[in-house]
């Protein structure tokens, strides 16, 4: 597909990333010559200077033929300006960047009125993935399929776990029902075989339906007890779109916010609440405040610097559950070395958001993609496939298909069964099907398969 970004920020160069590794060809638009040469050194990309609200500058990116245009730029307003414009000269599908709480509740108005076929909310998206972490405080992150009933969940595997130094094809039987998905040793990304082996320290990814998720846990004597209170540093969107998704989870909030006009605007527009104006990296703040006794410890400001400090002083001081937000993605592996293990980023969030999006868009006759997670920093994506009728690998047992090395079938959902997958295993019409893959190995489902395997 012909797909232009504007704005060559952090979301919209890791997208231009990934989506030219899967084959499109893409155009960048920005007001930033420094940020331009960069893509355009270490990209198979385009590069087009110049502000994506000026029609002028979109013309010249060939918005007027594009298959999709997104709009990532830092602003709501040339967001959307951006994508009505696309639209109106052409493009296919327009994507916008929003991140205002005010537009976001005005969501069907952008959406029909200014003919903007898709909205994605970066903080929003942030909020959703915090709030999945408050149910088990040890995950560093989880990422859900199938309308929620199957769940990814990263951990940090201990010397004691009862699946460190044993291959695991010799687990199966003796532990709940799960797929060992990716794993990172050091700093190397890994899909797991039958004869691999955990150590402890590896950062690892369990993967099954709910039930046996929790199972496992509880077999592996981690902390599954519900969060029941939270301390949020921080009143700015991510905040405030957490509190309102964990508004009926019985969490306590208490959220410290250093600008006393954030702190007006919160406390009016959020209920049962508690906001302190106040220094969130200040130590003597937060001991009167009771951080000791909080069973989360929320990291929200705008300074990652600021989350670092105060994330490691949380850590310090036993709070059994700390999550940092960053903005900086180079930073995210750093920060799980220090212990820090639950790391979300906002930008990353959005790119993942848009490029499922985007794959959706072109999809194969084989399958449609439902989901596309970034995780091990972007080195692992998790994937989600509707398996459609007529494909060459259906029916087909696994061991036949031929499947590439860096990708596991890692679950199949058929009906009401959660089926893990082995080589007498095959995939039926209908069956939801998750992927674990490399970075750029898997697009579309039949990119698993090596062509003479998923035709035989």
């Amino acid at each position: 597909m012909n797909i232009v970004i504007v704005g060559d920020g952090k979301v919209g160069y890791t997208l231009a990333d990934c989506l030219s590794k899967d084959g499109h060809d893409v155009t960048i638009v920005d007001n930033n010559k420094k940020a331009l040469a960069k893509a355009s050194e270490t990209l198979d990309v385009l590069c087009v200077p110049g502000s994506g609200a000026n029609v002028r500058t979109l013309l010249e990116a060939g918005v007027e033929t594009a298959d999709v245009v997104i709009a990532a730029t830092t602003g709501d307003e040339t967001n959307m300006v951006c994508a009505m414009m696309a639209k109106q000269l052409g493009a296919k599908y327009a994507i916008a960047r929003v991140r205002d709480p005010d537009y976001t509740e005005g969501l069907t108005l952008l959406l029909n009125k200014l003919d903007i076929d898709q909205v994605i909310n970066p903080e929003r998206a942030a909020a959703l993935e915090i709030s999945r972490l408050l149910r088990f405080p040890f995950a560093t992150d989880i990422e859900s399929f199938a309308h929620g009933r199957v769940e990814m969940v990263g951990f940090r595997a201990d010397a004691g776990d009862p699946v460190v130094g044993v291959p695991l094809s010799k687990l199966r039987g003796k532990i709940p029902s799960v797929q060992f998905s990716a794993v990172q040793r050091g700093n190397e990304a890994l899909i797991p075989g039958g004869d691999f082996e955990i150590q402890s320290g590896d950062h690892v990814y369990a993967t099954g339906d709910r039930d046996s998720v929790t199972r496992f846990f509880k077999l592996l004597g981690k902390d599954t007890n519900r969060v029941r209170s939270a301390m949020l540093i921080g009143g700015g969107h991510v905040t405030y779109y957490l509190a309102r998704a964990i508004a009926g989870m019985g969490v306590k909030l208490k959220i410290v916010e250093i600008n006393e006009d954030r702190c007006r605007s919160l406390s009016e527009k959020l209920e049962d609440v508690e906001v302190i104006q106040g220094d969130g990296t200040d130590s003597e703040l937060l001991e009167s405040e009771n951080v000791r006794d909080q069973d989360a410890l929320i990291c929200l400001t705008d300074r990652d610097e600021e989350n670092l400090i105060v994330g490691l002083y949380g850590l310090r001081a036993g709070v059994r559950k700390v999550i940092v937000k960053v903005n900086h993605l180079n930073t995210m592996d750093v920060l799980g070395d220090m212990g820090l293990g639950s790391v979300i980023s906002p930008k990353q969030a959005a790119a993942n958001g848009i490029l499922r999006s985007v794959r959706a868009l072109s999809q194969s006759k084989s399958a449609v993609i439902e989901k596309v997670y970034a995780i091990l920093g972007g080195k692992v994506e998790a994937s989600e496939f509707t398996a459609l009728p007529g494909a060459g690998f259906l029916n087909v047992p696994l061991r036949d298909l031929n499947i590439k090395k860096g990708v596991l079938v890692t679950l199949i959902v058929r009906g009401r069964q959660c089926i893990i997958p082995f080589g007498g295993d095959h995939i039926e019409s209908g069956d939801s099907v998750i992927l674990t893959a490399l970075e750029g190995t898997v697009a579309n489902l039949e990119d698993a398969f090596d062509a003479a395997g998923a035709g035989k």
